[in-house]
């Protein structure tokens, strides 16, 4: 592969940088006084709108979807370094670009999976960023780390299917933007083939029946800016049929097209998290003094900044190589190097962080700086998108058939 950006990366690159600096870090400070001041703390501040409006005149917008029709027409190689430099404003950027998950996992299985009338009902305004979404699969009963145990049910009757099941940790439930979920439950529990019992259909919010019940926090965070993690209640919610997204069983299969994608877009986010960390280490290391000299001439802060160069580094080369074979051999053929990066990133961007907090003493853990709400959401990540013990386990089995 070539290590080079083409012509078009380093374009939207250098607007992108602009953007983050003129527009998205000043924002922050101006977003949280805002949030404060708002009647409910799920309702989007008047600063993020300002940034949507600017990014999409900028032509910073949607640049995750590789289809043209879409989105910008991006590879995976091309999206991959514009991710990582919105990973550096978790909280705003991907928002500000209507990069966020889990709306961009939602357009991409409408885009790919959607039948014409759910295109246009719910991806078109989801593209416009007018509305917001969430995808509902986790559930607290069971271990949802193998999609195969959940146990909602979606039961056919007669034009329409009845939803009933318990999910929690639904992200972006709490925005009132949300508009509509991406359910996923079992159409036939008592399947032979236990990878086609299950499918997936669109339940609008304000379907009767549907209760979002509280709001779950991570780590004692609540992730305002992006809606929030909610437990959801569907009792006997009634949708027609047509609200099915591709066929009966074929549930799983959408799961898996739509994880890849957004596994390594979570990577990519989070070595700007990583990046962000390292900035902050180094000024504040610049700046403190302790026991008669500069932090940044301790030696072992040198060891804390170098190991976290160097780990960069490594995970940037490993997430461009899987987003070159992704976008050259398909997720299937990229399959090992996705497990890779979704085992390796989120560990090493987690102990980077957590050397940034250490050298911030007890700044570190507090509201004034983001380090510890990037702890939060990079140590979420080694279990969201299941983890990190089943990827290392599908990954094991694939190198052991090498030698049996």
């Amino acid at each position: 592969m070539d290590f080079a950006f083409d012509a078009r990366t380093e374009e939207l690159r250098a607007k992108l940088l602009a953007f983050m600096d003129e527009h998205v870090y000043p924002a922050e400070a101006v977003a949280e006084e805002q949030r404060a001041a708002l009647a409910s703390p799920w309702d989007t501040p008047a600063v993020v709108e300002e940034l949507k409006a600017e990014a999409r005149r900028q032509g910073l917008w949607n640049l995750f979807l590789p289809d043209a029709e879409y989105g910008a027409g991006l590879t995976n190689l091309q999206y991959a370094p514009l991710a990582e430099i919105t990973g550096r404003s978790p909280q705003l950027a991907p928002t500000a670009l209507n990069c966020a998950a889990p709306d961009t996992g939602n357009m991409e299985v409408l885009s790919q999976f959607g039948d014409e009338q759910q295109r246009k009902q719910w991806l078109e305004p989801l593209l416009a960023g007018e509305i917001r979404s969430a995808f509902a699969m986790t559930e607290p009963e069971v271990a949802s780390s193998d999609a195969t145990n959940i146990t909602t049910l979606i039961e056919r009757d007669g034009d329409e299917y009845v939803i009933t099941g318990r999910k929690w940790y639904i992200s972006g439930a709490m925005n009132p933007d949300c508009k509509i979920f991406i359910v996923m439950g079992k159409t036939d529990p008592d399947g032979d083939d236990i990878r086609r019992q299950q499918s997936m259909v669109l339940v609008p919010r304000d379907t009767p029946g549907v209760t979002i019940k509280r709001a779950m926090q991570v780590f004692g965070y609540e992730d305002h800016y992006h809606g929030g993690h909610a437990e959801v209640i569907f009792d006997n919610a009634r949708v027609p049929v047509t609200n099915l997204i591709g066929e009966e069983g074929g549930g799983f299969a959408i799961a898996q097209a739509r994880l890849g994608p957004g596994r390594i877009h979570h990577c990519m986010r989070l070595i700007g998290m990583a990046e962000r960390a390292i900035e902050l280490m180094c000024r504040r290391a610049v700046s403190r003094t302790a026991f008669g000299k500069a932090l940044a001439q301790q030696g072992v802060v040198h060891n804390w900044i170098a190991d976290a160069r160097v780990t960069v580094e490594q995970l940037r080369l490993l997430v461009l190589k899987t987003a070159w074979l992704m976008d050259t051999v398909g997720n299937r053929g990229a399959h090992t190097e996705i497990q890779a990066i979704k085992i390796a990133t989120p560990r090493a961007v987690v102990d980077i962080i957590d050397r940034a907090i250490q050298l911030h003493g007890a700044g570190g853990v507090s509201q004034d700086f983001p380090l510890a709400e990037l702890y939060a959401g990079a140590r979420t990540l080694m279990i969201a998108d299941g983890p990190d013990e089943v990827h290392q386990r599908s990954l094991a089995r694939r190198e052991l058939k090498k030698y049996l």
